[in-house]
């Protein structure tokens, strides 16, 4: 589990706090080209944060590669860092999913904190130790669970955000809703995302991260109980990496949305789920989270995808479904006909 999740209203205070308090022999910074341009600005107002040197990647999910994570380590190894340096990651789930395994293995481990930048990376990437990079294709397929000295969650970032990428984060509040209670669930899917409360927005920001941290500080390695996590990311890691073949890829969040429609309906179909819930996720992905093209064309390709999951095992394709909101059932496992009709009932729902 993370060391430390704070929220602040001074970030460059809080980041200057951290440096302090792990004392560092050196300290770099790592942005996107997204982030270097749109929220370096805001630190570089402060003096001490602007003279750190900065390690720039290019954008987009696509870009969590080995050649990003190649970049990171020769900069830090050409320009003298040791195993006291730190690594500080400013931006979204990409950027500190990549930075926190760079940082985790350049010379065996050094200090790294994240700034995530946008809500997907507070509620989700950021947050729980786990780092990585797609590989050959697929969706995280190598990384460590290593956890960051800190996490610094500045909430004035996400009114820098499109509705899409807020949309994209909420997809994983959602999740963590239905993985917590009923109240829970009521309150986020009753958000107005035509008329944004910010604080409103913040402050389930921070509820969702702790039903995150709680589930995490229970099994950090992912041995039990952190499999709940996994709620619509086992479909929706094949959206994801199907959409890559494609000139629209999805955001992760929208794949987790489309995911979590499957699941779901296994979860009913199997273990009696409320339909009135699963009808609710329904008019809400719809309404809000468009379509992901795929065709019964594509179902042995996305279920090839699904078979190298990071969670499955012997008995097959490991799914964490639902008997209820809050009635978490891990290591669940669905048939290959059984995986189709839920293909056949996301396209039903969104008229694909």
């Amino acid at each position: 589990m993370d060391k430390s999740v704070i929220i602040t209203r001074n970030l460059t205070q809080e980041i200057n706090n951290q440096i302090e308090r792990l004392s560092p022999d050196s300290v770099f910074l790592l942005a996107d080209t997204n982030t270097y341009r749109l929220c370096l600005p805001l630190l570089a107002k402060d003096n001490s944060i602007a003279a750190y040197p900065i390690i720039e990647i290019p954008a987009g999910d696509e870009n969590k590669n080995l050649n990003s994570l190649s970049i990171v380590w020769e900069y830090l190894s050409s320009h003298g860092a040791t195993r006291k340096s730190m690594l500080i990651n400013i931006g979204g789930g990409m950027t500190t999913d990549l930075g926190g395994f760079a940082a985790s293995t350049f010379k065996r481990g050094i200090h790294y904190i994240n700034v995530p930048t946008s809500l997907l990376g507070a509620v989700d990437a950021a947050v729980g130790g786990k780092t990585g990079i797609n590989f050959n294709g697929l969706k995280n397929e190598v990384g460590v669970i290593q956890s960051a000295d800190a996490v610094i969650l500045y909430p004035e970032f996400f009114r820098t955000l499109d509705t899409k990428n807020i949309l994209s984060g909420y997809a994983e509040m959602l999740k963590h809703a239905l993985l917590k209670s009923k109240q829970e669930w009521n309150e986020v899917v009753s958000f107005d995302f035509d008329n944004i409360n910010y604080d409103l927005l913040g402050e389930l920001t921070q509820r969702s991260i702790a039903v995150k941290e709680a589930i995490v500080a229970q099994d950090p390695t992912e041995q039990n109980i952190r499999k709940a996590l996994n709620l619509g990311h086992t479909f929706g890691h094949a959206f994801e990496s199907f959409s890559y073949t494609s000139k629209q890829p999805l955001l992760h969040g929208y794949a987790v949305a489309f995911g979590m429609i499957c699941e779901i309906y296994l979860s009913q179909k199997k273990l009696g789920f409320p339909a009135a819930i699963l009808s609710q996720l329904v008019q809400l992905v719809k309404e809000n989270y468009g379509i992901v093209q795929y065709s019964c064309k594509n179902y042995d390709t996305l279920y090839e995808l699904m078979t190298h999951d990071k969670k499955n095992d012997r008995s097959g394709i490991n799914f964490t479904l639902m008997g209820g909101i809050g009635d978490i059932r891990i290591n669940q496992h669905a048939t290959k006909e059984e995986i189709f009709e839920a293909f056949d009932f996301l396209a039903d729902c969104l008229g694909i």
